[in-house]
């Protein structure tokens, strides 16, 4: 029941106590600073505040021009430069902050290879983050955070103007009904699938073992329908930055993962439309290899198109080997489902990069002499046109 009064930190102000305020005589009231100008614009009386990942809630009773008087409903400790959320707002922040550009000059400098853009409203704001990695010579890849109602409404746009997206969940469980989030999560998943982009879930996934060398039987199995779902990737948070066994969460979700792994039997079918020539050849890889039985499936990459293409197609039991030459596509391949990434060097004979990757299977331990593979490669045709190309033999 205490009062909270926000203002921007323009006006002066700094945590404290005020003395009690004379239409409320029995109720305490501290203000805080905020760092967004447009704050007190985008509220009004009934208005939801919701700080530190909803942690505290408060209910807006009046405003002035320039503070936002709060009844705290759920009460909790404040810090210092906690995040706060304004549920059903559309706010007027923009997609990249001054802080940002300096962000993103480190992060080009030190060889950055994926942005990941927090609270995507539209396919616009992601054009800015690549004009700037543009003016910076860089081929970082971006993803897509969706963290609020926008980000859901346009999610298509999004994705197909990211080279991957984030569902946010912590954020996006303040910012969208709580209830509709498994909803939301599951539409990104499939979205992200039909449009050949990797989808990374994320946001307590193993909460509880910030402060438990073990899971809760729900974290277990929330992270067990991120697999189900097919998601390219789960990532931890707060887990591994400011948890007590952060290198015990990782083992965690691994047993997990690879406990789903070995159970195809839940697995959910892919149904993306074959539009191309290019994608009507890669489901064929799919589906021969699956028919063969577990056959691995190598495929020679430049950019790393195909072997995502691949990896959208979700193919049971069969690890798809991407070869490459290209530094950045070996490390763009780390995030792709069911994919393994190996760097060796391109000969103009076909035959030798064959061989090549090859060995590279069998020194590294992924594959033994006969095991099957599906190979997708090119060849020269007629009029000395390259063209993909789809071959079967067994490891050699």
């Amino acid at each position: 029941g205490d009062l909270v009064e926000f203002a921007h930190e323009a006006s002066g102000y700094v945590a404290h106590e005020l003395d009690r305020l004379p239409d409320y005589p029995d109720q305490r009231c501290f203000k805080f600073g905020v760092n967004y100008p447009g704050f007190v614009d985008d509220l009004e009386a009934g208005s939801s505040v919701l700080v530190d990942s909803g942690m505290i809630r408060m209910e807006v009773l009046r405003k002035s021009k320039t503070s936002v008087l709060c009844q705290v409903i759920i009460p909790g400790t404040i810090g210092s430069r906690r995040h706060i959320n304004l549920p059903g707002i559309n706010v007027d922040l923009p997609a990249l902050t001054e802080k940002d550009f300096r962000d993103i000059s480190a992060g080009v400098e030190a060889g950055v290879d994926l942005f990941a853009l927090s609270f995507v409203r539209q396919a616009s704001d992601l054009t800015k983050l690549r004009g700037i990695l543009d003016s910076h010579s860089s081929k970082a890849r971006i993803i897509a955070k969706i963290e609020d109602q926008s980000g859901v409404t346009n999610m298509q746009e999004i994705i197909e103007t990211a080279d991957g997206i984030m569902v946010a969940r912590g954020d996006l469980g303040i910012e969208v009904p709580f209830e509709q989030l498994p909803i939301f999560q599951r539409r990104a998943v499939e979205k992200s699938l039909l449009n050949n982009k990797p989808v990374i879930i994320a946001t307590h996934m193993l909460e509880s073992m910030i402060s438990s060398p073990v899971p809760t039987r729900a974290e277990i199995t929330d992270v067990s329908n991120a697999v189900r779902e097919l998601a390219d990737c789960v990532m931890l948070s707060g887990e591994t930055t400011v948890g007590a066994y952060p290198e015990k969460c990782v083992d965690v979700l691994n047993r997990i993962i690879q406990s789903l792994q070995d159970d195809r039997s839940e697995s959910l079918d892919v149904k993306m439309e074959l539009k191309t020539p290019k994608e009507k050849l890669m489901r064929s890889v799919v589906v021969l290899a699956e028919e063969i039985g577990n056959a691995g499936i190598v495929v020679f990459t430049g950019t790393g198109d195909l072997a995502s293409l691949l990896s959208s197609m979700r193919p049971k039991g069969c690890p798809i080997f991407a070869f490459t030459n290209n530094r950045d596509t070996f490390f763009r391949m780390m995030m792709f489902w069911g994919v393994e990434p190996f760097m060796i060097d391109f000969d103009q004979d076909p035959e030798q990069t064959i061989d090549a990757a090859f060995n590279e299977l069998k020194n590294k331990g992924w594959a033994e002499v006969g095991d099957p593979m599906v190979i997708v490669t090119n060849v020269v045709g007629v009029r000395n046109k390259v063209i993909d190309s789809m071959q079967v033999r067994p490891l050699e």
